[in-house]
């Protein structure tokens, strides 16, 4: 397939990022297959909404601001609402996954074989070794997002998520937290999108380096993998 007949969309939520969201840009910016890079700031804290204010009106970028903080699954509506090109992509602002990866997530939608790609840092990607327990808690919120979307999933909880602009149209999504992850997964098996995964880099941080998500989010996500698949 002609490269050159799909554009991309880089959607980027961001909230207190301030020490890593100019290095996450020029690594988005220098990847030749992003037409368009959407940052929806989730009202940060840290000066981020400054540094990106100051980023208003470069070349390929849109920033949007919510007035208060609303969760990633609502900065992701709102970024997603806001693209404009063929593809989506889904990038965190926090520097743990590499954009570089992103010829291999764009491959089987511009080969024609898949609507929806997710990575996975389980397919023998370089990956930085961190807590045992967040990887078995990934493992079994994947299981269980299997078992109702009859999905074949190694890494359902994985940022990196790729879409046909026309598919993320056709789902009405509500969650406005960490549960977006279970909800895409969910509704794509719903419109029965066919849905690839490849391996990529991940990069974690450690809670002291900034990471965010912690076991109040796993047991929200078990929440919506259950809403989302007993309402199927």
């Amino acid at each position: 397939m002609n490269r050159h007949a799909e554009t991309l969309s880089v959607v980027i939520p961001v909230y207190n990022e301030k020490a890593t969201i100019r290095d996450i840009l020029e690594l988005v910016l220098a990847q030749p297959s992003v037409d368009e890079v959407v940052l929806v700031d989730d009202f940060s804290t840290d000066g981020t909404r400054d540094i990106l204010r100051a980023l208003e009106g470069m070349e390929k970028v849109r920033v949007l601001f919510h007035p208060h903080n609303r969760g990633k699954g609502a900065a992701l509506r709102t970024g997603f609402a806001a693209a404009t090109k063929d593809i989506v992509l889904i990038q965190d602002a926090d520097m743990e996954y590499d954009p570089a990866d992103y010829p291999h997530l764009l491959d089987p939608i511009l080969r024609g074989r898949a609507d929806a790609v997710f990575g996975s840092r389980f397919l023998g990607g370089t990956h930085r070794v961190l807590y045992f327990w967040h990887y078995l808690a990934n493992r079994f919120l994947t299981l269980l997002s299997n078992v109702f979307t009859g999905l074949n999933l190694t890494d359902m909880e994985v940022c990196y998520k790729v879409f046909r602009r026309d598919l993320l149209a056709r789902m009405n999504l509500v969650c406005d937290r960490f549960g977006i992850e279970p909800e895409l997964t969910a509704k794509c098996a719903r419109l029965k999108a066919r849905v690839y995964e490849v391996p990529v880099a991940y990069y974690g941080r450690t809670y002291d380096e900034g990471k965010k998500i912690g076991w109040r989010d796993g047991v929200a996500a078990i929440y919506w993998i259950l809403r989302f698949g007993i309402c199927r």
